[in-house]
This record gives C-alpha cells, sequence and structure tokens, in this order.
C-alpha cells in the first residue's frame, strides 16, 4: 500500500504533482503523471501535455490530500528499477 514513507518504492502514474525548480523553490507546472521514463515526467495540466526532467527539480506529490516532496536527482531510475533502488522519501 502506498504511503509517505515508501512512495519511492510504487507507481507514481497517475498522481497530482507540484512541480518546482530545486534551486529557487519557483513553481514551474503542476499536473497529473501519465508517464515516466528514467530521466523525465510527462504531465497532463489543463492546457497539454509537459515533459519535465527530474534532474533540478522537486516534486510535490498528492497522496490521498497528503503532499509528500521527492527530490528528482534521487529517483532519476528506469521506473522498474525506482521501485527497487529509493530506500526513502525527504
Amino acid at each position: 500500500m502506498r504511503n509517505a514513507k515508501n512512495l519511492g518504492n510504487h507507481e507514481l502514474i497517475g498522481l497530482d504533482v507540484s512541480v518546482y525548480k530545486a534551486s529557487s523553490n519557483e513553481l514551474v507546472v503542476e499536473g497529473r503523471v501519465i508517464d515516466e521514463t528514467k530521466n523525465t515526467f510527462v504531465l497532463e495540466t489543463p492546457k497539454r501535455e509537459n515533459r519535465i526532467a527530474k534532474h533540478g527539480h522537486m516534486f510535490d506529490f498528492n497522496l490521498d490530500g497528503q503532499m509528500i516532496k521527492m527530490d528528482g536527482d534521487r529517483i532519476s531510475f528506469r521506473p522498474e528499477d525506482r521501485t527497487k533502488k529509493v530506500k526513502q522519501v525527504i
């Protein structure tokens, strides 16, 4: 079962997310994760689909109303490998 402590080990597709620049905490985009690769997330927003690099961004995932922060540099794995390698969330 997905929770705040093990979210990195589970599927992220389908979750709502807010993306921030890691260096400045400036909001980049908000949307729903519809695809994931080793280095990117594809987000569906009201206007279009956006491909966002994991590197250099912080992600706030909404899991049942709870915001869970993850550093994109720490989750830059292929999705099938990330579920085995990510040990904990920030």
